[in-house]
């Protein structure tokens, strides 16, 4: 089988960082008896309590449906709490619970050791680097993105 144009590897090398990054945390999170995606969950509402749960889905690009099975583990856990939202009867606002912030003091140390193994054999300036370079990565995509909208994103507009 021929070797990939270096630009395709680079593209498969990044998702498989990003699966792996994702099995790892997975892993590593089932100690404290909660999932790689309830933690970006708790972590999104630490960040910004009293986001609706519509505004959490579209930062953490989730459907609707699976937010909402994330958050009832998590309420039923007693880690977050939904309030209703004053100005609209329908949305639900996101707040942590007193409980939460030991387990997050717990998943930030877990997160500082988990980048460490990850991290491993480069040297800081290798770290800021490739992370400038992936940032630059990032923008090359946001602007592909807005200049090719999707079919439905085009009709919508």
């Amino acid at each position: 089988m021929p070797a990939q144009p270096m630009n395709l590897e680079f593209a498969f090398t990044i998702m498989d960082v990003a699966r792996m990054i994702k099995v790892y945390a997975d892993q590593r999170a089932r100690q404290f008896g909660i999932s790689r995606a309830q933690w970006a969950v708790l972590v999104r509402i630490d960040r910004s309590e009293g986001l609706k749960q519509s505004e959490l889905a579209e930062i953490l690009d989730l459907q609707p449906i699976s937010l909402t099975r994330l958050l009832d583990r998590l309420a039923d856990n007693k880690l977050i709490e939904r309030r209703a939202d004053p100005n609209d009867r329908r949305a639900n606002r996101l707040f942590l619970t007193p409980a939460a912030r030991p387990l997050l003091e717990q998943l930030a140390d877990l997160g500082q050791d988990m980048m460490a193994t990850v991290l491993d054999g480069l040297d800081a300036k290798t770290i800021e680097r490739t992370l400038r370079d992936l940032e630059r990565v990032r923008e090359n995509l946001r602007a592909a993105i807005n200049r090719h909208p999707s079919p439905q994103e085009a009709a919508a507009s």
